[in-house]
């Protein structure tokens, strides 16, 4: 693969058109070649393990933004006691293990715990802090770090109002973070943190534990905020596993629409996978073009907006007329020299996962826009369009660069 990539823009374009306009697609195929770009961008996996309750759905629930993250809603079987669930589904961003409760009768996680093993790249221990009975935990993890002493653990205390007083809130700020804890943290659930965390302290090992305190409640619980540690949870994971994984899962700052958030993920998710299609050999761009046009199908379908012929053929005439354009083509340009360095494979490969990617990224931002116009029975600017297009290449390309920083 070479720069040629760019040189054939047009054919690139043409592609896209044919794809969306007249979908015939070798599906056997297609799949042959997404299964070569998952290991050019593998999938991150974050390991959940606890006894039952400890809050392992309601952690999914936060880092997801995704409120029905329910236990056979989602969730899919990878052992007969543990489960995976991936986000978003089609085209995930993340994927996290979560294995049966600890300590549960009849139990055995020993094979549960072999496979998950082999999977995760970060473990996240669960305990509720008012549960001082966390032997099983313990004894799993002291397998698990004597196996992988180089391993960092990243333990999390949950549920922490189960210890306030009677009417009584958070503490804001949240203090959960300095040591030694404040005197502002209520007497008993201070020693509650506390006593779990010196008992965790004698886990083998040679890597650090990181310790985080939240309180991830629903609405009708009556606590505020209901995501209460969450940016610290962020900061302890991004620190252990620097891959972007919070900018990739949640929408641009102060966007509070969950049309955006869910739009935002799936976007991700399908750049991520237009990427590795771009990295491989000889780009396939028949299957990144049937990325992109599901991903665009999929926008459509969340924001309730016909995705027929004359809508594809408008989408296109708009965006499609400044593709080409030379301000594009420096956009693309900047976007490749970020990403070089992290890549760890020829120029062009980086070209191909770049422009792969970033198009990607910059085309389902597009759509958002024009969906969200289209549903507010707005008319769509061109120029903005095109600008939202052109800026989103460069932001989907720092998005690569922060995945592949960790590689």
């Amino acid at each position: 693969m070479n720069l040629d990539y760019f040189k054939n823009w047009p054919d690139y374009w043409k592609q896209l058109q044919s794809v969306l306009l007249d979908p015939k697609v070798d599906e056997a195929a297609l799949e042959a070649s997404l299964r070569e770009a998952r290991k050019k961008m593998p999938l991150p996996v974050l390991w959940l393990l606890g006894k039952t309750q400890a809050g392992k759905t309601s952690i999914i629930r936060a880092l997801t933004g995704n409120e029905t993250a329910e236990i056979g809603n989602g969730f899919q079987p990878c052992t007969r006691h543990s489960r995976f669930y991936d986000c978003p589904g089609e085209a995930p961003v993340v994927r996290f293990l979560d294995t049966r409760g600890l300590g549960e009768i009849a139990y055995d996680p020993s094979d549960d715990i072999q496979y998950c093993e082999s999977q995760a790249h970060l473990l996240l221990a669960v305990m509720k802090v008012a549960d001082m009975q966390q032997a099983p935990v313990f004894e799993v993890l002291k397998t698990i770090r004597q196996r992988h002493p180089e391993w960092p653990l990243l333990m999390v205390q949950t549920s922490l109002h189960e210890l306030y007083a009677q009417e009584s809130q958070h503490i804001v700020p949240w203090p959960y973070g300095e040591d030694p804890l404040p005197q502002s943290i209520p007497d008993e659930l201070r020693r509650a943190l506390l006593a779990q965390r010196a008992a965790f302290g004698k886990l083998p090992g040679s890597a650090p534990i990181s310790w985080v305190a939240v309180d991830l409640t629903l609405a009708e619980d009556g606590f505020e905020p209901v995501n209460y540690g969450l940016e610290a949870l962020w900061q302890a994971i991004e620190l252990l596993l620097p891959l972007g994984l919070q900018h990739q899962l949640t929408s641009e700052q102060g966007v509070r629409d969950l049309y955006a958030q869910t739009a935002h993920q799936h976007i991700v998710g399908y750049s991520m996978t237009a990427a590795g299609l771009g990295a491989l050999p000889v780009v396939d761009l028949v299957a990144v073009s049937t990325v992109q046009a599901k991903l665009l199908h999929g926008l459509a379908t969340l924001y309730g907006q016909r995705w027929d012929k004359r809508a594809i053929t408008e989408f296109l005439a708009l965006v499609g007329a400044g593709i080409a354009s030379g301000y594009v083509m420096r956009m693309v340009g900047r976007a490749v020299t970020k990403i070089i360095p992290f890549f760890g494979q020829t120029v062009g490969a980086v070209w191909g996962a770049s422009a792969s990617g970033a198009s990607t990224y910059a085309l389902g931002k597009a759509a958002v826009y024009f969906f969200t116009r289209r549903k507010d029975g707005l008319n769509v600017d061109p120029d903005t369009l095109r600008r939202i297009y052109a800026e989103a290449l460069e932001s989907g390309a720092s998005l690569l660069k922060e995945r592949l920083r960790g590689k």
